[in-house]
């Protein structure tokens, strides 16, 4: 008897579920990482620029293990700072007050109309060891430390953020991309 394909996503890929900041595969693997906030370097000093780069070339060569850099795009939601915005507005009778917020007001939907997004960089890496994974990630946030970077674990939200890019081609959606079983 021939196995009815499923429609849906989540029944192809090899995901149990996406729990405690990590993906636990089919398989018992789990991925995790660390999600870095990105920085410019490129508005400092070159010697600063030199050192930044010098040590993330050094910090990059102390690891030993498979990993995956990954950039991703996230939606900004400035709805909030849009209804702050409007209520001074409201509050507001200065007319050079006013035209200040105005101008503010009109930069945010500016951004809303052209889809502005917060560029994302993420360093996963996976293994059936929890203690390892987590040694992995303290390795990772103290040498990127070491680098001038700020780095954090990543969340379930973050996984799934990726998920939803990687299905969707970064289009954003109002339903969940992977479900726990």
């Amino acid at each position: 008897m021939a196995k009815k394909s499923s429609g849906y996503t989540e029944d192809w890929l090899p995901i149990r579920s996406i729990q405690n900041n990590m993906i636990v595969t089919r398989d018992n693997n789990k991925v995790t990482g660390v999600k870095i906030t990105p920085r410019n370097i490129f508005i400092l000093d070159p010697d600063y620029q030199n050192n930044v780069l010098i040590a993330l070339r050094n910090f990059y060569n102390t690891i030993d293990y498979e990993f995956w850099l990954i950039v991703a795009d996230r939606p900004v939601d400035i709805s909030v700072y849009m209804s702050q915005m409007q209520l001074l507005l409201n509050e507001t009778s200065s007319p050079a007050i006013r035209k200040l917020i105005l101008q503010d007001i009109n930069k945010g939907e500016a951004f809303i109309r052209n889809n502005v997004v917060d560029t994302e960089y993420f360093f996963l890496f996976k293994s059936k060891d929890t203690d390892l994974l987590q040694k992995r990630v303290r390795q990772m946030i103290t040498g990127l430390a070491s680098c001038g970077l700020n780095a954090s674990l990543v969340s379930n939200d973050d996984l799934r953020l990726l998920m939803e890019n990687f299905l969707n081609g970064g289009t954003s959606t109002e339903f969940g991309t992977v479900m726990p079983v």
